[in-house]
């Protein structure tokens, strides 16, 4: 480890996340379901498949257009669990607040974790609350986690990528980090920004049930799609090519990105999916998106060139070419 201290970028999603994650937490618990490093674990009991998976939300602000902390965090893991073809089924809901939250806010929140739960045909069935002393805890924190089961006949990992597959995204991109910065930082912006927090759970079995040949699907939050598709990379040991005018963005969040010099690429999503499949399935794939409603604005936003190395390209408007790095440091800390 290059510090000696934990610091913000430790939880980005990128470079430092991954040292911390491969560093210390792998060695401490190795093992290889542990190993594999996808969105959710994915076990077998008996003869059953099933998606595990955990996640904590300390999002501020606390509401914010289009969502707020507890639809995000329900939302968070049911896609974290459809990532690996599993229709979610059952969470828990552990809840950390700092005495003197109000309970009108903690109600709104756990009004929209209900709706949120509903939506997504999912139901919360335990948890826990804990309460710490004033300013020892800036709110509210809220941990989900979630199981779901597996198909016997699917068979998705980021470790799955294969060169000739074409690799499309659900619709625009950096939507949820911009809203939430604009908030934070109470930044006028024209135009309508908000959140992109929504379940992607009916979307992806759909694409699976007529699509079978998927190899591989992804939620770009922390780190936007650049870490996703890094670590995507990594995993499968294969060399990737973005073309960067493909890529949909809002226009009003491509000029917030220029105005503040960042990256849409690095900022997260909330409600989006990267799949990557076959070449003879990307058409069929790309139309079930574009029609369904989580999916309006899907695009084919690249390929995997090669299997020879790990890496990540983007071809830009002018016909270059240059390399998409995992983000190195947090643009913009408590999003999700």
């Amino acid at each position: 480890m290059p510090t000696k201290h934990i610091n913000l970028d430790h939880g980005s999603g990128g470079t430092a996340s991954h040292r911390l994650i491969t560093g210390l937490f792998l060695p401490a618990f190795d093992n290889p379901i542990l190993r594999k490093l996808d969105d959710s674990a994915q076990l077998t009991i008996g003869s059953t498949r099933i998606a595990f998976s955990t996640d904590t939300f300390i999002v501020h602000p606390f509401f914010f257009p289009g969502g707020n902390i507890g639809d995000l965090a329900i939302n968070g893991t049911v896609n974290d669990i459809a990532m690996s073809g599993a229709k979610p089924l059952y969470l828990s809901v552990g809840l950390i607040i700092e005495e003197g939250f109000t309970l009108n806010s903690l109600e709104l929140i756990l009004n929209s974790m209900k709706t949120a739960a509903k939506k997504a045909n999912v139901q919360i069935v335990t948890g826990d609350t804990k309460v710490m002393p004033s300013k020892a805890l800036d709110g509210i924190a809220i941990n989900t986690s979630g199981l779901g089961i597996i198909d016997s006949n699917c068979h998705i990992s980021a470790s799955f990528a294969q060169a000739g597959d074409k690799i499309l995204i659900s619709g625009t991109i950096a939507d949820h980090g911009i809203t939430v910065l604009t908030q934070r930082e109470n930044l006028q912006i024209e135009g309508d920004i908000q959140s992109d927090t929504a379940p992607l759970n009916d979307l992806v079995l759909n694409l699976i049930s007529k699509c079978p040949d998927i190899h591989v699907l992804r939620d770009p939050t922390r780190g936007g799609i650049t870490a996703a598709l890094n670590e995507i990379a990594s995993q499968s040991r294969v060399e990737i090519e973005i073309l960067e005018d493909a890529v949909p963005i809002r226009p009003q969040v491509a000029a917030c990105c220029e105005l503040l010099g960042l990256d849409p690429f690095s900022i997260a999503n909330e409600g989006k999916l990267i799949a990557f499949v076959p070449e003879s399935s990307v058409e069929r794939a790309l139309s079930l998106m574009k029609q369904h409603p989580m999916a309006k604005d899907a695009a084919v936003i690249g390929s995997v060139i090669s299997d020879s190395k790990p890496l990540v390209y983007v071809k830009t408007s002018i016909g270059g070419r240059r390399l998409l790095h995992m983000p190195v440091g947090d643009q913009m800390p408590r999003i999700c």
